[in-house]
């Protein structure tokens, strides 16, 4: 254990899944001083979405605003949302979330917490954001649309984008990148994504990293194991000019 009196713990995408969320929490067993921070996506696809927000906003754990929770703000703010918006939502998982609700309805507590979510979170080493940044533009210049959603040109960066911090990501399911192993965190130029699949059946792992001791927390929701490993074993560096992302599946990208 770190001499640092509390521990900061990041936690990939939940989407959804309460009771593996809960295992992953008795490994990491965090004690009061501990910091936990949540990469957003915490509904779609699983089967508990509303059991996850309603766990994460009790404890008041700093959460970021995922594609999802912005797909889910815009359906149900835009009075003339298209018929393929809501459906493309709800084919990306809304559906499960919508279930997971009493009636299938959100409550306006719920929605109001998920407009307050911050875009990123600036650690003063660490920099946590749902998707990455664009290279091309400041902070100040980045929307919801590059930290929220953005994939390949902020994956493929050669050098990171600060020189004094380490962006921490989920979004993007880190096998699908070219030589990384499912349950694998990977790293590239500057940043490490912790998004390790946990609803998507070839992986399962659900995974927390302790930025103080380097450490990575895993608990798979499809079968009873959990595992704590080393950073340097855990994870794999993405081979940037190899990097061709498969999104033949609009289900496994959305």
């Amino acid at each position: 254990m770190s001499a640092t009196s509390h521990r900061r713990i990041v936690i990939g995408d939940v989407h959804g899944h309460y009771q593996g969320l809960m295992q992953l929490l008795d490994a990491v067993s965090p004690t009061a001083e501990d910091k936990i921070y949540f990469l957003g996506d915490l509904i779609d696809r699983g089967p508990q979405s509303s059991q996850v927000v309603d766990f994460v906003k009790e404890n008041s754990y700093p959460c970021l605003l995922g594609n999802h929770e912005h797909m889910l703000i815009k359906i149900l703010t835009d009075k003339n949302a298209s018929t393929p918006s809501v459906q493309g939502w709800l084919y990306s998982g809304g559906q499960a979330t919508l279930a997971s609700y009493k009636d299938g309805k959100i409550p306006p507590e719920h929605l109001e917490w998920f407009q307050s979510l911050p875009l990123y979170i600036d650690l003063g080493d660490i920099f946590l954001v749902h998707a990455g940044i664009d290279p091309a533009k400041t902070i100040e210049e980045q929307k919801a649309e590059q930290f929220c959603w953005i994939r390949d040109k902020f994956h493929s960066i050669q050098k990171p984008y600060f020189s004094d911090k380490v962006i921490i990501v989920g979004h993007t399911i880190t096998f699908t990148f070219p030589g990384i192993a499912p349950g694998k965190i990977a790293r590239g130029a500057g940043w490490l994504d912790l998004d390790t699949g946990a609803y998507h059946p070839r992986s399962g792992w659900l995974s927390a990293f302790d930025v103080t001791n380097r450490l990575v927390y895993q608990a798979n929701m499809f079968k009873p194991s959990v595992r704590t490993l080393p950073l340097e074993e855990a994870s794999a560096k993405v081979n940037v000019t190899s990097l061709k992302v498969n999104r033949n599946s609009s289900k496994l990208w959305a």
